[in-house]
């Protein structure tokens, strides 16, 4: 079974080059933000549809009890991966918002801009 990385790195992006005096958090650079999370949540949601599509086929009922075991633990461990990138998706949703109020790309503690490189390793950074 493949797994989705909980990396934005892995989601395919041109780095986001400014012009020399274009403001921080700009629109065009809010659009690249918005374009990096939306592709990032997509391919987490992907994951899970295959994650429960794997596990409908996958279950059935194994004679021989150490199989099962085996395949209980694989089951758990693909569900566990779930629920962190479930509480990913609302880091992203949280993320989605900030765009649209004009909070993203700022430190919530100071309000010091995060800095582009640091938003395209971690799109989700507060």
């Amino acid at each position: 079974m493949s797994s989705v990385t909980t990396n934005p790195s892995e989601v395919k992006f041109t780095p986001y080059e400014p012009a020399k005096d274009e403001e921080y958090m700009s629109d065009a650079q809010l659009e690249h933000f918005k374009a990096i999370l939306l592709a990032w949540k997509n391919q987490l949601i992907g994951e899970a549809d295959r994650t429960k599509t794997y596990i409908q086929d996958e279950s059935s009922a194994m004679p021989d009890i150490n199989d099962r075991a085996t395949q209980e633990e694989e089951f758990a461990l693909a569900l566990r991966t779930r629920d962190r990138e479930r509480k990913l998706i609302r880091k992203i949703d949280k993320s989605m918002a900030e765009i649209e109020n004009d909070d993203y790309g700022f430190c919530e503690t100071c309000g010091v801009e995060i800095g582009l490189r640091r938003l395209e390793a971690r799109p989700t950074a507060t």
